[in-house]
């Protein structure tokens, strides 16, 4: 059909050809999009509501609870930030910092004996494969308190495997646990060994995830297997060291579990001469908020580890833009 308008006259408007389906067609995505950000938004409901209840509001309330004072009956007052003054010149606390922070960068480790043990079962054509990631993962779903007994018993300076296989070759072996000299790092051996089979399953997988083509490329340049392993697997497998050393360092700052079986807690722990190499934070935090009932002051110790973990990854994510390799 032909309009035909003259000068002057009013514009008639013409229903469109489809009837309206188009515009309606254009407005039902916009309304299927409110729609399905309201399902996504249902479905992650528990999770957050999870979140908010078992993480979110413990915290908020451990933080009011570090500006308090408890009282032996569970009572409790606002003290303001007497515990956080007093935690400035706790030589313990500050011992088991320094404690928890050796452990953390000695038990760092880890990473590059974990990154050679994954190429070395990355080899192709190496059989049993299978069985050597079951050995080494072994450790890693056995409770941490068995493993803490077991080598607790290892470590034991009378009749201990570890002095006696020592005694075979003329070594007398101390007592580890109970030695200030050697405590921490035999707690850091215990550590390094339980986790590293964790962290080779998370190498190996990266390993594998690294196309061929970059290997041949090397290969046809003359690379053998070890520039091989520093040019191409090392820089490729950065982002993944990078989230193992994240999940490292959180995991370490939290040691309480080792310490606690081996080392003991309470009075039976303080008669041993290393307890004060051994204590952690988390043990201190322990000890504080469930053995001598001073919660608030545990609360605040609690609270400046948080802050640690915190500034620790915040650093590590602002260094890996210098090492880490994406591309």
């Amino acid at each position: 059909m032909t309009i035909t308008s003259t000068p002057g006259a009013a514009r008639t408007e013409q229903p469109p050809p489809d009837g309206g389906r188009r515009g309606r067609a254009r407005r039902r995505p916009r309304r299927d999009r409110v729609v399905e950000a309201l399902w996504g938004y249902a479905f992650i409901a528990p999770i957050g509501l999870g979140l908010a209840v078992f993480y979110l509001w413990p915290v908020v309330q451990t933080a009011y609870f570090s500006f308090t004072a408890w009282g032996a009956f569970g009572g409790h007052t606002w003290s303001g930030l007497d515990n956080y003054h007093r935690m400035l010149h706790d030589h313990e606390f500050g011992q088991a910092m320094v404690n928890t922070l050796a452990y953390t960068g000695l038990g760092l480790v880890s990473i590059p004996l974990a990154i050679v043990f994954a190429a070395l079962l990355n080899r192709p054509g190496l059989r049993g494969i299978g069985v050597y990631r079951t050995l080494f993962f072994l450790p890693v779903v056995t409770m941490p308190v068995a493993i803490a007994m077991v080598w607790r018993w290892l470590y034991n300076g009378d009749y201990g495997l570890v002095n006696y296989l020592l005694s075979l070759v003329g070594v007398d072996g101390p007592n580890w646990i109970a030695d200030p000299r050697v405590a921490l790092y035999a707690l850091v051996a215990v550590g390094v060994w339980s986790s590293i089979g964790y962290n080779l399953v998370i190498f190996l997988a990266g390993m594998q995830a690294i196309p061929k083509e970059y290997y041949e490329a090397a290969e046809i340049d003359g690379a053998g297997p070890v520039r091989q392993f520093f040019s191409v697997t090392i820089p490729l497998l950065s982002p993944t060291a990078f989230f193992v050393s994240v999940i490292s360092v959180i995991g370490s700052l939290q040691l309480f579990d080792l310490v606690y079986v081996m080392a003991g807690s309470g009075d039976a722990a303080r008669a041993n001469p290393a307890f004060p190499r051994l204590e952690t934070v988390v043990q201190l935090f322990y000890d504080r908020a469930f053995v001598t009932n001073d919660r608030g002051y545990a609360a605040a110790i609690v609270m400046v580890l948080l802050l640690v973990i915190i500034a620790l990854t915040a650093l590590q994510f602002r260094m890996q833009k210098r090492w880490v390799h994406y591309g």
